[in-house]
């Protein structure tokens, strides 16, 4: 993710919700509690987050056997519910996992700041004007917004949210693919953050037709990536078409995450295009345990995209591979000192933001010690601003360092246990 692309708006987002629903008063979103009254993990209905996306992907109904919109309506009862726990819940959300006392008031500070500085930045037609992949910025940036338990119409961060959502919906294009070619070269990366985010969205949107919105405009974007996968199973910068059947595992890994939130809310998704995918980060595995850049250019394992793979091949369900041992074996080796950044290839933020989902799936005794050092080296890096800098761009890495931070939240269901 390198290239510098120029970002193009459309028109108030706020306007377009504004007249296409009679729900919301005057100015967006109702007005909100500052605290977050999202209910936390622990309350929540349990989904099987181990079930594999395998050939019954293509039913209707996503893998507790529930429809979408049942599944919805289970889920919004359980935020109503938590409306009568009110500051008790929102508290108890930022504490469930033991830390120092001094560590998590200083990682708190730090999240606090971070979502100040990311939301201060985000214009008033939903999207981030950075220079680079603008669809991915907005994805990656309404996703950490997520992570901190505000949802389209609850809490501090609603109407962000609310704005995001709206701005990569208007970049649904009629081919299903969510993101620009003219804006986003590289427009795989958006299109896969989108989908994520957009499906972590859609059970909690507080307008019936934002929904159905939702359910078509990913609908059709799960039908992209099916359509855009190449021959041998991964994904590339663009489709397979435009790109000569090329393909890279950075891709490959924002596809299988974003199908995989698209299953979890209950759009179909095609079991043949997981395994395929599947397959192919088998091939890229190298005896090491580590994977390759590609799988037209095997080489050097990439400790960064076995990390990404690692977590990707989780939420595909697939815990129980004999190439999974190799590949977590290969990632503790190369990734587990933070502080060994040459091991990142000058991508750290990319490589610990997968990293860090695959240690948190390990349980708490390989992931609290771990998670300690990683909040504390994040917190001390931040500036007096709030953001994060580093490569690519400082919304990027402000958004990535928040998701970090707030993964054991709970609040995203993909990162989930």
């Amino acid at each position: 993710m390198t290239e510098s692309l120029s970002a193009e708006e459309p028109e108030n987002l706020d306007m377009i919700r504004e007249k296409g629903s009679g729900e919301f008063p005057t100015g967006g979103v109702p007005t909100v509690p500052t605290s977050v009254t999202r209910v936390p993990r622990h309350m929540r209905i349990r989904r099987d987050s181990r079930s594999t996306m395998g050939h019954n992907g293509n039913t209707h109904t996503n893998h507790t056997g529930k429809t979408l919109m049942s599944n919805m309506i289970d889920r919004r009862r359980f935020l109503r519910a938590g409306l009568a726990g009110g500051a008790a819940i929102a508290a108890g959300a930022g504490s469930v996992r033991p830390a120092h006392a001094a560590g998590r008031a200083k990682w708190e500070e730090a999240i606090q700041r971070g979502l100040e500085w990311l939301s201060s930045k985000q214009s008033s037609r939903g999207q981030w004007n950075t220079t680079v992949y603008p669809t991915a910025m907005a994805a990656l940036s309404g996703t950490a917004l997520i992570g901190s338990g505000s949802t389209t119409t609850q809490g501090p961060y609603a109407r962000q949210i609310a704005r995001a959502s709206d701005f990569l919906i208007s970049k649904s294009r009629s081919n299903g693919l969510i993101g620009d070619p003219q804006t986003d070269s590289r427009y795989t990366y958006g299109h896969g953050f989108s989908m994520l985010f957009l499906s972590q969205v859609l059970g909690e949107e507080g307008l019936l037709d934002r929904r159905e919105e939702l359910v078509d405009v990913l609908a059709k974007a799960v039908e992209f990536s099916g359509n855009a996968q190449t021959e041998a199973g991964g994904w590339g910068y663009v489709s397979a078409k435009e790109g000569n059947d090329f393909d890279e595992g950075s891709t490959t890994i924002t596809q299988v995450q974003g199908l995989r939130g698209c299953r979890n809310a209950g759009i179909p998704v095609s079991g043949e295009v997981i395994d395929k995918a599947k397959e192919y980060i088998y091939r890229c595995k190298n005896p090491d345990g580590g994977i390759s850049y590609s799988s037209r250019q095997t080489g050097s394992s990439r400790p960064a995209i076995t990390a990404a793979a690692l977590a990707a091949l989780y939420n595909a369900g697939d815990y129980d591979s004999e190439h999974v041992p190799d590949m977590l074996k290969y990632s503790k080796e190369t990734l587990h000192d933070i502080n060994n950044g040459a091991r990142a290839f000058g991508h750290w933020h990319y490589t610990y933001l997968y990293y860090s989902q695959v240690v948190y799936r390990q349980g708490d005794e390989l992931w609290l010690p771990f998670r300690d050092r990683l909040y504390d080296r994040i917190a001390a890096e931040q500036k007096p601003d709030g953001s994060w800098e580093g490569q690519i761009h400082p919304v990027y890495v402000t958004a990535c360092n928040l998701i970090m931070l707030q993964i054991d939240r709970g609040f995203l269901p993909i990162y989930q246990r």
